[in-house]
């Protein structure tokens, strides 16, 4: 029997998230075939992760267009497009449903462990670009496949790979071994047993962006009922004008009261800042509670556990196979990281792009979302909607549409990115716009690197 022409086979779609799901919508408008594989037994399985905590996002900045066709005829109706969905939200009102119209489109429990061409290592030029690749999974049950497919979208985020507390980028010394009281991401402090884990406790929060604001807001919450509950902020750099975020200023009134609130925490005395302190080591104390070192030789009072909020970066490892053009720096397509650098951009400054900016030196292999953006926190769902627009309009052989750009940013952006779960009443008085250095709308994970620059 022959193999069947590469036209044929199915664009595989890696992460069912909301860029995952959005590209294979745009497939399916397409006339193409996707299949999404889901490491995950549901969709929006990094976003159920954190989904105690509410968007600084409307719903009309998450619903992808394509989506929303596709969701039609089963009855779905958009929420409200100016409330703020929380991450639970998200999943459950339109990611799963949009995971369920796609049917057997979605395969659920299939880890995606390499990507190559057929027949051809990375160092083969002969013939490559005719091969079809191949693309390895496993599955729960400990089974192995391969699955032949026509082009790869990689749309599998960075949410698994937080960044660690060391200032070098690699773990501190100690750090694994603490990892029992090290958590990377920011607590729900409504669950008992995470409660418990940090009431009366002495906790350091490392990170600058919104993640630790809003792990600095929860506890000092915590603090007001629980005796002995403090935070200690770890900064990388100083305080300064732009430490605590907008403020009254901030166009996104929600993220604005919320470093308010972390400054608040501060001035109460339920956290105390530290700041110029890069991590070199977790070390132990005689009472074997845990103790920061900084590289300038400083050692913090013991902490009874720590959360580090400094970030996501992608996993590179099952693209080994295929060639990748990154920039040395941020992990990013070449031609896009230029338009993203966090040194230069905040998310309300990042061009609209696709096709031309997220390609490789492999053909038909493309890095979307959160993922394509690497180690930059400026990721925003339109965008992110953009690409994989773009690039069906591209594998189906439409360039004109690929490159035409059908994405207008308002002048400020429209940020977004994660808050208070419970201050929802603060968000719904945002007016969208705005800038900003932390996490963007819909970026997989919540927390941004202490480097980033922004706003």
């Amino acid at each position: 029997m022959n193999a069947p022409a590469t036209d044929q086979l199915p664009v595989v779609v890696v992460g069912a998230g909301p860029i995952g799901l959005a590209a294979a919508a745009h497939l399916v408008e397409r006339g193409l075939e996707p299949l999404v594989l889901e490491a995950g037994p549901a969709a929006g399985a990094a976003v159920r992760d954190w989904s105690h905590v509410r968007l600084f996002s409307t719903w009309a900045e998450v619903v992808d267009p394509a989506a929303e066709k596709l969701l039609a005829p089963t009855g779905w109706v958009r929420p409200d497009g100016a409330a703020y969905p929380t991450g639970g939200d998200w999943a459950e009102q339109y990611l799963q449903p949009l995971a369920d119209a796609l049917g057997d489109k979605v395969r659920y429990d299939a880890t995606v462990t390499g990507v190559a061409r057929a027949g051809r290592d990375r160092v083969v030029d002969s013939g490559r670009d005719e091969q079809p690749f191949t693309v390895h999974i496993t599955t729960t049950d400990g089974g192995e496949e391969r699955i032949t497919a026509r082009a790869v979208i990689d749309a599998s985020g960075t949410w698994s790979v937080p960044s660690p507390i060391g200032a070098d980028g690699l773990p501190a010394l100690g750090e694994k071994a603490a990892a029992e009281h090290v958590s990377y991401r920011v607590p729900d402090l409504k669950d008992p047993a995470v409660r418990a884990r940090y009431a009366g406790k002495r906790t350091a929060v490392v990170g600058s962006g919104a993640s630790a604001f809003t792990a600095l807001a929860y506890l000092a919450d915590l603090a007001k009922d629980e005796n002995g509950t403090h935070a200690v902020w770890i900064l990388r750099r100083g305080i300064g004008a732009g430490t605590y975020g907008g403020g009254e200023a901030d166009e996104l009134p929600a993220r604005g009261a919320l470093g308010l609130r972390a400054k608040a925490a501060v001035e109460a005395g339920h956290a105390s800042a530290v700041t110029g302190f890069r991590t070199e080591a977790v070390e132990r104390d005689t009472d074997g509670r845990l103790v920061l070192a900084a590289e300038d030789g400083r050692r913090l009072d013991p902490v009874d556990e720590v959360i580090v909020l400094t970030g996501f970066r992608p996993e590179l490892s099952f693209l080994s196979e295929v060639r990748l053009g990154l920039d040395e720096r941020l992990q990013a397509p070449t031609a896009l990281a230029p338009l993203i650098d966090p040194n230069v951009h905040s998310c309300g400054t990042v061009y609209p792009h696709g096709v031309n900016e997220l390609s490789h030196p492999e053909n038909d292999v493309y890095l979307v979302g959160m993922k394509s953006y690497g180690r930059a926190p400026t990721f925003l769902a339109m965008t992110g909607y953009e690409q994989v627009r773009s690039i069906s309009a591209a594998i189906a052989g439409d360039q004109e549409a690929a490159e035409r750009v059908e994405l207008t940013l308002p002048e400020t952006g429209v940020c977004g990115g994660a808050g208070l779960f419970d201050d929802p009443e603060a968000a719904q008085s945002g007016e969208g716009g705005g800038c900003c250095a932390a996490p963007a709308t819909l970026q997989i994970g919540i927390g941004a690197p202490a480097s980033s620059g922004g706003c």
